[in-house]
């Protein structure tokens, strides 16, 4: 019941102030955010990748007000893209990217968005890898949708993200599964009104696995986003009746939660990738991830009184 309350706060500048101040904060920060600066982030990848895992990296802010904010959004992962060159990890390393941080929200946002991220694709397929763009709400789907039928007209690696919990998602699924498309399935979160989304748990789980199916039984690439145990064997369990491979999808969760499972799946055969966000713009990431589990909420209240 506190997740809307929480993801209501993620958009309070004044939640923003306080909770930045909190004397717990960068204890449960540190949980989530891989670091500040991509020196930080480069020993997480290396050690990362070391396990045999695969890592998507995304600088993260959303927030943005002003085109030169976008175009340093731009530079900061043309920055990363520089630095992943010299580890040479292909594929294994991707990023991850919301189209709001490079000005899809601003006046001619659209247009903008493209233009920003276009060289960061271009970039990162010429080091052998590739970028997957992340859904956020669902006002700003169908531009982040067409940028991504845009991108993959000369970049078709470039993935894309859905979320359970909208109405909208099994339709786009079907369009989605097709030949040489990359796509990730989440539950969703952003506080969404019950006109376009399911508000129950239980029907957004039965949504997740309707779509997964259908992403299973298509001929493009799943990216099954999720820390459910339940949702991964039955993710399991469809990836074998629709004939796939190990290593014809993936699993993927996030930095600093469930550390032993990342590194279980790895070691069964599957492709296994670690969302990993770093930099200092973390406030709308980190309540996200705090409004998704009670158990991340009590760990920073925990903190908070403890460094109190």
């Amino acid at each position: 019941m506190l997740g809307p309350v929480i993801l209501a706060a993620s958009r309070s500048d004044r939640m923003r102030r306080f909770i930045s101040a909190a004397p717990g904060t960068k204890q449960v920060v540190d949980r989530f955010i891989a670091g500040e600066t991509v020196d930080q982030v480069v020993p997480v990848i290396e050690d990362a990748t070391g396990k045999g895992l695969e890592v998507t990296l995304d600088v993260v802010g959303e927030d943005i007000t002003t085109p030169e904010q976008a175009a340093a959004a731009r530079d900061a992962y043309l920055e990363l893209i520089g630095r992943l060159e010299g580890l040479g990890l292909g594929a294994r390393a991707e990023m991850s990217v919301k189209l709001s941080m490079f000005g899809q929200s601003l006046d001619g946002g659209h247009e903008l968005a493209l233009a920003n991220v276009r060289p960061v694709v271009e970039a990162a397929a010429a080091i052998g890898t590739t970028v997957t763009l992340d859904a956020e709400d669902h006002t700003t789907l169908d531009s982040m949708f067409a940028i991504h039928e845009e991108l993959r007209k000369d970049f078709p690696q470039t993935g894309c993200v859905i979320q359970a919990y909208l109405f909208r998602t099994e339709e786009d699924a079907r369009r989605l599964a097709a030949a040489g498309s990359r796509v990730r399935i989440v539950k969703g979160a952003y506080k969404e009104p019950a006109s376009v989304a399911y508000q129950d748990k239980a029907e957004i789980d039965k949504a997740y696995v309707r779509v997964l199916r259908t992403l299973m039984e298509g001929e493009g690439y799943p990216m099954i986003g999720s820390h459910d145990p339940r949702l991964i064997a039955i993710a399991q369990e469809l990836g074998r009746k629709a004939g796939r491979k190990l290593d014809e999808y993936e699993f993927q969760m996030l930095y600093g939660i469930r550390s032993d499972e990342h590194v279980r799946l790895a070691a069964e055969g599957h492709r296994m990738r670690v969302y990993t966000a770093y930099g200092t713009d973390w406030y709308g990431y980190f309540m996200r991830r705090l409004a998704e589990k009670p158990a991340n909420l009590l760990f920073f209240g925990r903190s908070v009184l403890t460094k109190g």
